[in-house]
């Protein structure tokens, strides 16, 4: 809650001397008049009074909150936001009253704020006591409160609690960012998809990518679909097919291939060291080839690639010889262009530097179990719908012949049961496709949203904002949303200095292909060769470090705040606590079953590495912590 204003006393009135007039009429006139003025500054008074009694304010329910198994989840921020900028219903945890005198939204996510940083209690542990309820935030005169902006400006905190399971904590932008559908919405994608099934029948060409995908993905464009990619040195295309279109020649439907490279690292870059192509109707192999780098190797990536120097000793052909073999059965005269499947294709495309139009990606047309923006491994994709694993070289590395025979199942698999196969969360979307369809603000459309975050954001949570804004430091984020917050009627930033200090950040590797779990499936890279080495401990920061910290967000935080327009809605939230000893014991983990795996026996671990069952308690004990966080909400 926003804490209430002073309000200010009114001037004492004074006295006025009368005026003296010599002309009885002209007195009677003015005396009318003054009548007239008083009524319309009574008026006016009244019209004040009434849209002050309109003012937008939020209060939390705390009997709903107390019904509550667990504290207020991300996904309920997300509706609330929906329910003030768009068309979601109204939750039952917080009343806002007069919502829709509510001109913006600015929703800021904030990791590192600390309960003992706004010198709240902590939790209850006694049975009649709920710890889910708000908490009054002591006034900065009150108490020593190291972020005075948040203790002047907010009146209470709410507990929130992160998504995850008893080990692990899930993406609290993904959570935001996607949400579910409306019944409507719902209603009109299963016709579409009916429909398109309908007309589609058996045939794979239903599943390739359209140009908004394949550009949002990041594929290598051929210039004749649009003008998005220029081909560097080196680079090739696949000849535009004289056919219009293939639904034209029901008597030659396009042949697919699916295609699997493997890369190692030279002087230069990664290059192609292994390419290998099989065809989709009969499961043949037509062309497996080592390929001889340009440079001197400097890293085989054995790990990840399976290239040894000897198996690339005698390898004779170039990157030229396959580009040009590639567009031979890529474009085969007379004949549809072909389709290319694979898993991240566009990796593949990047390593062969091929820019090609017809693209089956496996990554997308199969669904994280999570939803969007995640995509899942290929090893699990294959382990859950073709019931048989991959990928189990260890260090020996991938086979590319595997990965693409994957592919081969995996579209035969989508082909034969439909498109909703392999999919979760089908009736999920992003929070601004949303916002796009609200009707209350103008009709559908009207509603301007932005992204403010590090990093690029339009590869990811943003792509789909109205306006996506990457930045590098907290300064700069700052910066762009005193310009954006003004233009648009939801704008999201995030700022990370406070977390960085502390090292509050949550670790990619939780989420990586590394556990080779669902839950935890990520972006799926080529190769786990940037994933991050997990933690092993964690030291804490100066106090002069986090002081500076502290100071450094509540400066930011007022000056945000001084540049908003009236009935702005503010929402912070930090997502999560303190996740470095949850990282540290997952870390561990990790460790500890990657070499069992490898085939390692317990006896062979130094003891201390072990994993033990009093380990795993206190695992799920850290991850529940790590889990609460606050929630503060105030309308300017």
């Amino acid at each position: 809650m926003k804490r209430s204003q002073d309000l200010v006393a009114s001037s004492p009135t004074q006295t006025k001397k009368p005026k003296v007039s010599l002309d009885p009429q002209t007195d009677d006139e003015s005396n009318q008049w003054s009548r007239v003025e008083k009524r319309k500054a009574k008026k006016a008074r009244k019209a004040e009074a009434k849209h002050d009694a309109l003012l937008p304010r939020f209060l939390y329910a705390n009997g709903e909150i107390v019904k509550r198994k667990s504290a207020i989840h991300i996904d309920d921020v997300r509706d609330l936001v929906l329910h003030i900028i768009a068309d979601a219903p109204p939750p039952n945890w917080v009343k806002v009253e007069n919502a829709r005198s509510i001109q913006r939204v600015v929703t800021l996510l904030i990791p590192g704020i600390l309960p003992s940083f706004l010198c709240l209690p902590p939790l209850p542990t006694s049975a009649t006591a709920n710890p889910n309820v708000p908490l009054a935030i002591p006034l900065p005169s009150e108490s020593n409160t190291l972020i005075p902006f948040i203790a002047s400006t907010f009146s209470h905190a709410c507990p929130t609690r992160a998504p995850g399971d008893q080990t692990r904590m899930y993406s609290v932008l993904g959570t935001f960012f996607q949400g579910p559908v409306s019944g409507e919405e719902k209603r009109k994608r299963i016709e579409a998809r009916l429909a398109s099934e309908r007309a589609a029948g058996k045939d794979p060409s239903l599943y390739v990518l359209t140009l908004q995908e394949m550009i949002e993905n990041d594929y290598p464009i051929p210039s004749y679909m649009a003008d998005v990619f220029e081909k560097p040195p080196g680079w090739v295309e696949t000849p535009r097919s004289e056919h219009d279109s293939i639904l034209s020649m029901p008597a030659k439907r396009p042949r697919v291939y699916a295609v699997d490279c493997e890369m190692c690292m030279t002087e230069d870059s990664k290059e192609l060291a292994r390419v290998c192509v099989i065809d989709y109707e009969s499961g043949i192999v037509i062309y497996d080839k080592f390929v001889k780098p340009p440079k001197p190797v400097t890293d085989y990536l054995t790990r990840w690639s399976g290239i040894t120097e000897a198996l690339l000793a005698t390898a004779t052909i170039t990157l030229s010889d396959v580009q040009a073999h590639l567009l031979s059965i890529l474009a085969p005269s007379g004949s549809p262009t072909s389709i290319l499947v694979g898993h991240s294709l566009e990796s593949d495309l990047k390593a062969l530097r091929l820019c090609h139009p017809l693209c089956i990606d496996t990554a997308l047309i199969y669904h994280h179990p999570r939803g969007r923006p995640l995509k899942p491994g290929l090893a699990w994709l294959t382990k859950k719908w073709c019931h048989r694993e991959i990928q189990t070289r260890g260090e020996g590395g991938h086979d590319p012949e595997e990965d693409a025979r994957a592919c081969v199942d995996l579209l035969r698999l989508k082909v034969q049961n439909g498109a909703g196969f392999g999919e979760f969360k089908t009736d999920y979307e992003s929070i601004f496709d949303r916002m796009s369809r609200a009707s209350g603000r103008g009709g559908p459309g009207s509603v301007k949203s932005a992204v403010v975050d590090l990093g690029n954001p339009t590869a990811m949570h943003g792509a789909k904002a109205n306006t996506s804004l990457g930045c590098t430091t907290d300064e700069e984020v700052l910066e762009r949303l005193i310009q954006t917050v003004p233009t648009h009627e939801f704008t999201f930033g995030r700022f990370m200095g406070l977390a960085d200090v502390l090292g509050c950040k949550t670790p990619r590797l939780l989420m990586s292909r590394l556990t080779d779990r669902p839950a935890t499936e990520g972006v799926t890279p080529k190769s786990t060769t940037d994933a991050p080495v997990p933690p092993k401990s964690f030291v804490e920061p100066t106090p002069e470090a986090l002081l500076a910290a502290q100071t450094k967000l509540s400066t930011h935080l007022a000056t945000l705040y001084a540049s908003l327009l009236p009935r702005t809605a503010v929402v912070i939230f930090t997502g999560h606590s303190d996740p470095r000893r949850m990282s540290v014991l997952n870390a561990r983990k990790i460790a500890f079953e990657s070499a069992i795996r490898s085939g390692k026996k317990a006896e062979d671990i130094d003891r201390s590495e072990w994993w033990t069952a009093a380990d795993g308690r206190e695992l799920e004990e850290e991850v529940e912590r790590a889990k609460r966080g606050l929630l503060f909400l105030g309308i300017k």
